[in-house]
């Protein structure tokens, strides 16, 4: 005999759902998608948690950007058709009204950790009718998740095997699943190596603030250059020219290292490697 029950529709967790969790009203929601295009964000690696904040805080007079946004900014990178990712959350302070110009308002948005735990990991389906980058709470709860990724942790593997594109540089120096390279680069110093993979050009720099080598790298991962003038120049004439660079280490040292032996170390690689006659380095 036939069942005559009926089928149950399948469950979809909403972005609603997550927000109630949360302990967050729609009506105080903005969701906000970002791609990735050269007049904006051109690449993931360019998308640096200062450069999210510095494009989204800067809205155009004319648009469909609401006149009195929300308190609640939930910030999401597209990764392809309609699926984007949270980035982050930003609380909406107001509009800092004396930057206003012509063209653009700006806003006092300053980082927030309500949902700190699901940026990266949170996938929504943005809806398609139309497909605003900008949605209001009540619409943005609809949409449905795609994923919730298992929270990933990236093995250390040791200094000899240390190789970063910047855009994983960037990552290890803020991502949660780093926090064991972060552990172990901080308590070293040493002589690392940047490698431009298109020009074929070298730095050798060296490491030995009380951050350690995670202390020069993040200097490095916030503007690119970390200082250095060729590095800085280079990125003058070309903002994309960080995404060509890798990071390696050379050789480390402990905390107790004489200063003179680092300061050897890095001109023999220096020497070694002629990057001041074939590379980046100045001195």
């Amino acid at each position: 005999m036939e069942s005559t029950q009926p089928v149950p529709e399948p469950f979809v967790l909403s972005l609603g759902a997550v927000l109630a969790a949360a302990g967050l009203n729609p009506h105080d929601v903005l969701a906000i998608r970002h791609t990735y295009k050269e007049s904006g964000l051109p690449s993931r690696a360019a998308a640096t948690p200062e450069r999210v904040l510095a494009y989204t805080r800067e809205q155009h007079h004319v648009g469909k950007f609401p006149k009195e946004p929300a308190r609640y900014w939930l910030i999401f990178m597209g990764e392809g058709g309609r699926r984007s990712r949270l980035t982050a959350v930003y609380e909406n302070r107001g509009e800092a009204v004396a930057e206003r110009t012509e063209r653009s308002r700006f806003y006092d948005v300053v980082p927030m950790p309500l949902l700190a735990f699901l940026e990266e990991r949170l996938v929504v389906e943005w809806s398609a009718d139309p497909v605003n980058w900008a949605k209001r709470g009540p619409l943005a709860a609809r949409f449905p998740v795609l994923e919730i990724a298992d929270p990933t942790t990236e093995a250390f593997p040791g200094f000899d095997h240390v190789l970063l594109s910047y855009g994983d540089l960037q990552s290890m120096v803020t991502e949660t699943r780093y926090a064991g390279w972060r552990t172990a680069l901080q308590a070293v110093r040493g002589i690392y190596l940047i490698a431009d993979e298109t020009a074929g050009q070298c730095y050798v720099g060296k490491a030995d603030g009380e951050r350690g080598v995670l202390g020069r790298w993040e200097a490095y991962a916030r503007d690119g250059h970390g200082g250095n003038v060729a590095l800085r120049d280079a990125l003058e004439l070309d903002p994309t020219q960080p995404e060509r660079y890798t990071f390696s280490l050379l050789r480390v040292f402990g905390s107790n290292t004489p200063q003179a032996q680092i300061d050897a170390a890095e001109k023999h690689y220096k020497e070694a490697l002629m990057t001041r006659r074939f590379g980046l380095n100045r001195n």
